[in-house]
């Protein structure tokens, strides 16, 4: 199966280019070989390629400048994505577009299934969101996948961010008021390939399993990286941020369940195996 991904240089992008699967053909596409805001350029490549299917990674996800820049936000994430949906249907690919908790507003007390009603309270919200609606009317035949708190082996996120700060030693101040599921690049990679090899099209929720707070998980972080640094909860009103963050984003996965997928493991499991990568690597 050839497949092409797009944001090909990113977490979960790079992630995928290493997957080593004899059924998967993986092609990827950075920015400077793939502008996906150019909707000739879009359709040039993939018909050049031809694949199966397209996994869509290439986001715009700073979220935080994304309040004062919502037009670069919209030209990524909604109109970079319509021309994704064109050019993929109209060479016959599937298309799996990587979408975001960020499209609820965070105000469930129970996990948002796939079907609740959405409520972006943020730009980058709002524009993933945009980008799920035009994949929705442009293509027949799409997987939106919707993740949250993603970590791995590439590129900035919060576990790298922790590790950097408790190997300073110290205090670490983390919020311990907004929920969510840790999710591995590596599981969340394993499921999207999983996916556009099937015919179960729809909306999904994919995140590890189980849930925690992000003070919880940072001190799940310490604690498996055996650092000296403590960990102490705050409020998120004690770190205000341009975008609210959700304070509750935990998904449920009931479309993977009632598809008969395989489940994704427990977070903590998966950082588990995160940490003795990074152990690994450092010899």
């Amino acid at each position: 199966m050839r497949i092409v991904v797009t944001g090909a240089n990113g977490q979960l992008g790079r992630e995928l280019m290493l997957r080593s699967d004899p059924n998967y053909e993986l092609i990827g596409f950075g920015r400077a070989e793939l502008d996906i805001t150019d909707l000739a350029q879009c359709r040039a490549v993939l018909e050049q390629v031809k694949p199966d299917a397209v996994i869509h990674c290439a986001a715009y996800t700073a979220v935080d400048r994304a309040e004062t820049d919502s037009d670069s936000a919209y030209q990524v994430n909604a109109a970079g994505s319509r021309n994704i949906a064109i050019a993929a249907r109209e060479v016959g690919a599937k298309l799996a577009f990587v979408s975001t908790d960020y499209v609820f507003d965070g105000s469930s007390a129970t996990p948002y299934n796939e079907y609740d009603r959405t409520n972006p309270l943020t730009v980058y919200g709002k524009s993933k969101l945009a980008g799920e609606q035009l994949v929705q009317t442009l293509h027949d035949r799409y997987f939106i996948v919707r993740t949250a708190w993603v970590y791995g082996a590439h590129g900035a996120n919060f576990v790298r961010t922790m590790l950097r700060l408790g190997e300073a030693g110290g205090t670490v101040k983390v919020v311990s008021d907004q929920f969510g599921s840790p999710t591995y690049t590596a599981d969340l990679a394993q499921m999207l390939l999983t996916l556009v090899a099937t015919e179960a099209y729809g909306i999904y929720h994919a995140t590890n399993s189980g849930s925690c707070s992000w003070y919880e998980f940072a001190a799940a972080i310490f604690e498996e990286g055996g650092l000296p640094s403590k960990v102490e909860p705050c409020t998120t009103a004690e770190f205000p941020r341009p975008a609210p963050r959700p304070a509750y984003s935990v998904l449920d996965h009931s479309a993977i369940r009632a598809n008969g997928l395989p489940q994704m493991r427990h977070w903590r499991e998966a950082l588990r195996d995160f940490m003795q990568q990074l152990h690994n690597e450092k010899g």
